[in-house]
């Protein structure tokens, strides 16, 4: 089974790397990971409505050369179903169970995501109302799926 994130900017800080590489390593007995980031658009504060919308197309664009027609795609969105732990990890385990091995997240831009991300999307999926920064998302992100694999396993690192 194999997990991929795709998300817009670079991780600059070393400690979000370290942390990061931590779950992605703790993953590897149970799955593939990999994380793809995608150039982000310069993006100005003052831009027009037209302006926003024209940056999150040139990120879609990237994010969609990213993905593959057989990947299930989950898009973070503020506005997303919001999941427990054990619910997002019986999610994961039904998607893996129903002939889905290759599972997808995205993470938009601080613009967000473009229309056309959006309907790719087979699930938006949210960690809470709250504005998190991409790169904490990321490690957000790859705890959650490392303990969904504990959930899963009966392990008790979820206690």
């Amino acid at each position: 089974m194999e997990f991929k994130i795709v998300a817009v900017g670079k991780i600059r800080k070393k400690f979000f790397q370290q942390g990061i590489q931590d779950y992605v390593q703790r993953l590897r007995p149970y799955c593939h990971v990999e994380i793809v980031a995608v150039k982000d658009e310069k993006a100005p504060e003052t831009l027009s409505n037209a302006q926003k919308e024209k940056v999150k197309q040139i990120e879609g664009q990237r994010i969609l050369q990213k993905i593959q027609t057989d990947e299930y795609v989950f898009t973070l969105e503020i506005l997303g179903k919001e999941y427990s732990s054990e619910e997002f990890a019986a999610q994961l385990a039904d998607l893996l169970t129903y002939g889905h091995s290759k599972i997808t997240f995205v993470i938009g831009g601080s613009l967000g995501l473009s229309s056309q991300v959006l309907q790719r999307s087979n699930q938006s999926i949210s960690f809470g109302r709250l504005t998190m920064p991409h790169q904490l998302m990321r490690l957000v992100l790859t705890e959650q799926i490392y303990r969904a694999f504990m959930i899963n396993a009966g392990n008790p690192y979820h206690k």
